[in-house]
């Protein structure tokens, strides 16, 4: 097994796809991806998803693992995007309970921090009247409280820590069951490992797309309707690349973020918390079940954005604000178990360059006729995101289109996420094949089942099926 990129599936799911031709092809299988796909399939639309890598492996399953309204978007003037996003929070919350929670996050406040403690009392008041005050808490600690509810926190100057509500989340997870999901529906298929490319619009409308396997090498030539690109920070390149008809310009001002994990052992935190160092930026730290994730950060990407890891700086910087804030902490390098990047996807504003001030706002193109390109936006507000999409593709079928389908909960479980972490057998690892589209032990030891017992346990799996 440490061929990691050995296939589970000796056929390609491209091979056996039925048919060449789709209403609509969304090209890209993160979590804006996936909210089109979803909300097309409950509305009876056909539709095939293509993704490049694995489902949720880059961008969607990157992040501060939140679903959040943006309390630091106040200080941009956001307020539609917050209270927006607040309400896709809490929807979530009710929708997928076993993949996202909401917990309090405390917001320490010191007598030389850049926002002082009225800004922060009128920032928490305005987050919670922007979720129509349906978050599930709000308030003030005192220097003493506060001590004693975030262990290892510097006491010098403090003045207390602002307390409000926000969701933590399994964001690769809710991605992949937001697929799956759609996949229920007979008219969604969904492929991984699949890359589009010589796309182009003949004189009847239709779209051509060459599909190629990337782990086996098979092709196929499809045609569709509406062509829909949803590849996050990849779209200025992907577009520039495989659609040559037109002539786009950039639209994205790409930033890296970084994190990394350690075990919660080392640092019994009990409940998240928001660092505001005086850069500027935030830092969150915030518990999972058994490890503590510290992200993140800010800097301009460079390279193909495809698997992109921290650098050196970053970790330092990371490290370094831990220790400013948690000086009796004692964690460093050596703490650290795991630590990931990627790269988010912020849309540039006229004459804007500073990535911490871009706002989170997504957009819609429409280059050519039946032709949409997404950019920009955040993991939190994905479905509502999709809806402007959605939206138009349906009506153009004179099929009446209901925003609420997508508020249904979720009909196929994953069955692990951050929350939920059965013992790894082999009965698992076949519900995992079966339902969790995994086409690489990488697929299931990564992005599905990530288990202390994953290598034994698949070793004997395979020793007795061949897929």
């Amino acid at each position: 097994m440490d061929n990691r990129q050995q296939l589970i599936h000796s056929t390609s799911p491209l091979v056996e796809l039925p048919k060449k031709h789709f209403n609509t092809v969304i090209i890209g299988g993160g979590i804006v991806g996936a909210g089109i796909l979803r909300d097309l399939s409950l509305h009876g639309v056909d539709t095939l998803l293509i993704e490049k890598k694995d489902f949720s492996s880059q961008t969607s399953n990157r992040s501060s693992k939140m679903l959040h309204g943006g309390i630091r978007y106040l200080e941009n003037f956001d307020f539609a995007l917050v209270h927006e996003a607040l309400a896709e929070k809490n929807l979530w919350i009710k929708l997928a309970p076993h993949l996202c929670k909401e917990k309090m996050f405390y917001l320490p406040v010191y007598r030389d921090s850049l926002r002082p403690l009225w800004m922060i009392r009128v920032g928490i008041f305005l987050y919670d009247f922007l979720s129509n005050f349906k978050n599930a808490s709000r308030g003030f600690s005192d220097p003493d409280t506060t001590v004693k509810e975030i262990v290892h926190i510097k006491k010098d100057k403090l003045s207390g820590a602002g307390i409000y509500s926000d969701a933590i989340v399994d964001d690769g997870k809710l991605t992949l069951e937001v697929i799956m999901d759609a996949l229920v529906n007979p008219n969604a298929r969904a492929l991984n490992y699949t890359n589009a490319s010589n796309i182009r619009k003949d004189s009847k409308g239709i779209f051509h797309c060459r599909i190629t396997d990337e782990l086996t090498g098979d092709n196929k030539d499809i045609t569709c309707d509406n062509l829909v690109v949803a590849t996050g920070p990849f779209t200025d390149k992907f577009i520039k690349k495989n659609i040559t008809q037109i002539d786009w310009e950039d639209k994205l001002l790409p930033s890296k973020g970084s994190h990394i994990w350690i075990r919660r052992s080392d640092f019994p935190l009990e409940h998240p918390v928001l660092l505001t160092p005086n850069d500027g930026r935030v830092i969150f730290v915030i518990p999972h079940h058994d490890r503590v994730l510290i992200g993140t950060t800010e800097e301009k990407a460079e390279g193909d954005f495809f698997d992109v890891t921290p650098s050196q700086k970053e970790v330092d910087y990371l490290l370094g604000n831990l220790k400013e804030f948690f000086p009796t902490s004692e964690i460093n390098e050596s703490h650290i178990t795991d630590k990931f990047a990627g790269i988010r996807p912020l849309v540039k504003e006229d004459g804007a360059n500073n990535r911490g001030k871009t706002a989170r706002e997504h957009k819609v193109f429409s280059p050519l006729s039946s032709l949409y390109v997404i950019v920009g936006g955040k993991y939190t507000t994905f479905r509502t995101m999709a809806q402007d999409i959605t939206r138009e593709i349906i009506k153009r079928q004179q099929i009446s289109y209901n925003p609420n389908k997508t508020k249904t909960a979720l009909r196929v479980k994953c069955q692990y996420n951050f929350f939920y972490k059965p013992k790894l057998t082999k009965e698992i690892i076949a519900k995992i094949i079966k339902n969790e589209l995994p086409r690489t032990y990488e697929d299931l030891e990564f992005r599905r089942a990530h288990s202390e017992e994953f290598s034994q346990v698949l070793e004997e799996y395979f020793t007795k099926h061949t897929i």
